[in-house]
């Protein structure tokens, strides 16, 4: 899709991010930004390495800021505009953050071709549990379900 002017700066703003990144060492090129109301409410970029934590990739750290800028754990009407395709993790994230709308520069192949390939991961999460390399095992206590009972009856929940 050809993009218009405000949503080419807000992708030149997550590029940016991962071109910033590239140049600290703080991370993988990765950048992302979450606009609201054409204002960026949140900033990412990977910073997996530097921080020793995996799920710290540049769409997880743009969510997390504009969630904790929003005070809400939702991002209705926000947009994320991120440098590339998101992984499986940052898809996961972004659902449940609930954007309205993602946009994304490269392609999970160029991706690839750079070194990061996430078609793995991809390829295993539609396995049955038992079935993934790493083993994955389903064990059946009795009072398992006693969470989601308190849950249900909990007056203090918040539904998402």
């Amino acid at each position: 899709m050809k993009a218009t002017k405000e949503q080419e700066a807000f992708m030149q703003e997550a590029i940016r991010l991962a071109l910033d990144n590239i140049k600290t060492g703080n991370g993988g090129p990765f950048g992302a930004v979450i606009v609201k109301n054409g204002i960026i409410i949140g900033r990412g970029s990977n910073s997996v390495t530097s921080e020793n934590d995996p799920t710290a990739h540049a769409e997880v750290m743009a969510i997390r800021e504009a969630c904790k800028n929003l005070s809400n754990f939702q991002l209705d009407g926000c947009e994320l505009y991120t440098s590339c395709e998101p992984c499986p993790m940052c898809l996961g994230a972004i659902y449940w953050a609930r954007p309205s709308r993602v946009y994304f520069a490269a392609t999970r192949e160029m991706a690839a071709e750079a070194g990061f390939d996430d078609s793995y991961i991809y390829n295993q999460i539609p396995l049955q549990p038992h079935e993934r390399d790493i083993p994955t095992n389903h064990l059946k206590l009795d009072d398992a379900f006693t969470v989601f009972d308190e849950w249900v009856l909990s007056e203090k929940k918040i539904p998402y």
